[in-house]
């Protein structure tokens, strides 16, 4: 193997444990040649897998790089730097005396595409345990239960799918400890697959692969097992360090080798909690029930959560009337990772909200008229600020943010490989460690944007525009959006801005949406359009593009805008118009003008 030249001054520093991409960008060397030194000299890893310090010196040194252990001081000041970017909840944890922790059971959250069986599989685990121990089932669904196996427990997030686990991150809460990814073996891996992989990589959640429908007679578990394997999820069995197991959750096949290697990976992840310490956990759901009140299923994370107690979640309060376990039963007391129903607080919590418990009723509606207050006020003030590249890399210099994230749209297949292998090398050649958490093709949409949000990153677009539903919830939750139509230019910025040269960002500002209802000759433009505004406004001066099907025809300004024989200066929604665009006469029924602003900030 050609070997690196290197100064012998030059001395790489690694940790006691690190993954094997993160030793690729320490040492400069490409990811993919890394793997295949590990595998000859005999560690069968995946690119995410952790290797420790000797393992790690001495692929380096078949690179002919020298490595040094970190010395404590230094692990200590990473974890230092570390600790300012974790959520509220981790901190407090971190804050609990060591001798007080116990073990607690896993929370596991079950993900995967449409049709591929998870609430199915969700039912199985849940019927067949039950089954064994009380007659008429389950009495009272609220979002969550435990099952108990081998005499240890497990939490199941029954929520809506990797959305709803990602509001929950989004919001800085603690979605799940283990994600379940659940793959039918006559379907094999499917975008929600991938959306889902790229969830549970983001959260740093390890995977536990279910793959489904075995019984179908077209099943083919190999084909999954290779397809996954290419997306860096290799099984155990063929060396990897992702287990996989085949099941049947309409026939009960393999669900007791799927609770084993669940309460396997929960060992390995050595979770704890103090039942004594300070109260706290996560809103999984709430809703409004008649002759209730509001109702919500609380996962306790740390400490014992009791009836009487005074809760604080968000932006409302109260205290606990009534508890109720995942089967309506009513309890006096619940524990780490233990999914409970409550009645008791005012107004209806958001879902991922932290909650946790103060000493009085007057101490809880203080905290929350300060907040509401807050809210308040940055409503006045307008949406949340959006955290921008710029933002981004700035944190990360002062430590607050360790890695800049990435969500990648574009509009055909063959631009995804260019242009992540070219941002790699960018952040390889700049020394700034970047996370893609998603490269696909296609519009922006709103679980980009809140993939993006719950990792603090930024969603970068080629060719492709952001949806209704996309755009709201980036001005909601603080996410730059930013587009590009030419491949160097978004190459260029990306190298400005790891370099910190960036110049002040021009930022595309929504006015309005038309529809081309007919097409009329004109002298001036050659010809206009006839329009009604969908939404928002169309005005004169501002910048639109002609959008057919998915295809975006040409870019430019509005010239021209009349109501009737009339010059205006914008049009409303509801109203129609004529259009004249500076450059662009060809027009056809049913094409949609974007109307836009550009601004920039610094």
């Amino acid at each position: 193997m050609a070997q690196v030249q290197t100064n012998e001054k030059h001395v790489v520093e690694l940790p006691p444990q690190i993954t094997v991409r993160e030793l690729a960008q320490k040492l400069g060397v490409d990811p993919i040649q890394l793997l295949k030194t590990l595998i000859n000299i005999g560690e069968l890893v995946s690119i995410n897998a952790t290797i420790d310090y000797d393992t790690a010196a001495l692929v380096a040194g078949e690179f002919g790089i020298q490595t040094r252990l970190a010395t404590e001081g230094e692990t200590k000041a990473q974890a230092q730097a570390e600790e300012t970017a974790l959520p509220l909840w981790r901190r407090w944890l971190q804050e609990e005396p060591p001798e007080k922790l116990r073990p607690r059971p896993p929370v596991v959250a079950v993900l995967g595409h449409v049709d591929h069986g998870k609430t199915t599989l969700l039912d199985a685990i849940r019927k067949t345990n039950v089954a064994a121990r009380e007659a008429g089932g389950i009495t009272q669904h609220i979002g969550a239960y435990q099952v108990e196996y081998n005499g240890q427990k497990i939490t199941f997030l029954d929520t809506p799918g990797h959305a709803a686990f990602t509001e929950m991150r989004a919001r800085g809460a603690k979605g799940a400890d283990i994600v379940v990814l659940v793959v039918a073996a006559d379907d094999g891996v499917m975008p929600q697959t991938r959306e889902a992989i790229d969830h549970a990589r983001a959260a740093q959640v390890p995977i536990v692969v279910a793959i489904n429908k075995i019984d179908k007679p077209n099943a083919r578990p190999e084909v999954v097992r290779r397809q996954l394997a290419e997306l860096g999820l290799t099984p155990d069995d063929w060396g990897g360090d992702t287990i996989m197991v085949e099941v049947s959750a309409k026939q009960g096949i393999g669900l007791d080798e799927l609770l084993e290697a669940i309460l396997l990976v929960a060992e390995q992840a050595d979770l704890k909690a103090n039942p004594e310490g300070r109260t706290f956990g996560t809103v999984i759901e709430a809703k409004r029930e008649k002759g209730r009140g509001v109702v919500a299923t609380l996962l306790v994370q740390n400490g014992t959560l009791k009836v009487r107690d005074v809760v604080v979640a968000g932006t409302t309060y109260g205290r606990i009337r009534a508890m109720f376990d995942h089967q309506g039963r009513p309890v006096k007391a619940a524990g780490p990772s233990t999914p409970v129903s409550v009645l008791g607080l005012h107004d209806l919590p958001q879902l991922g909200t932290l909650f946790y418990t103060v000493k009085s009723e007057k101490e809880a509606q203080r905290i929350v008229e300060q907040r509401r207050a807050e809210e308040e006020a940055k409503k006045q003030q307008g949406a949340r600020p959006t955290v921008t590249l710029e933002d981004i890399l700035r944190k990360m210099e002062q430590g607050e943010v360790r890695a800049l994230n990435l969500v990648i749209k574009v509009d055909v297949e063959g631009s995804i490989e260019p242009i992540v292998n070219s941002i790699l090398r960018i952040a390889e050649r700049t020394g700034v460690e970047v996370n893609i958490l998603r490269a696909d093709v296609g519009d922006i949409t709103k679980d980009d944007v809140m993939l993006a949000a719950a990792a603090k990153g930024v969603v970068i677009g080629f060719n492709v525009k952001p949806d209704a539903a996309a755009r709201r919830t980036a001005e909601a939750e603080g996410v730059q959006i930013r587009q590009y139509r030419i491949i160097y230019e978004l190459l260029d910025d990306v190298e400005q801005a790891l370099r910190g040269l960036l110049e002040p960002e021009e930022t595309e500002v929504f006015l309005g949406e038309a529809e081309v209802l007919a097409v009329f000759p004109a002298s001036r433009f050659g010809k206009v359009a006839g329009c009604r505004v969908r939404r928002g406004v169309l005005r004169r001066g501002a910048r639109v593009r002609v959008i057919r099907g998915e295809q975006v025809l040409f870019e430019g300004e509005i010239a021209s805008l009349k109501r009737f024989q009339e010059d205006v200066k914008e049009v409303k929604e509801g109203y129609e118009c004529g259009v004249g665009i500076k450059g662009f006469k060809d027009y056809k029924e049913g094409d949609i003008l974007y109307c836009f602003t550009v601004e920039r900030r610094s």
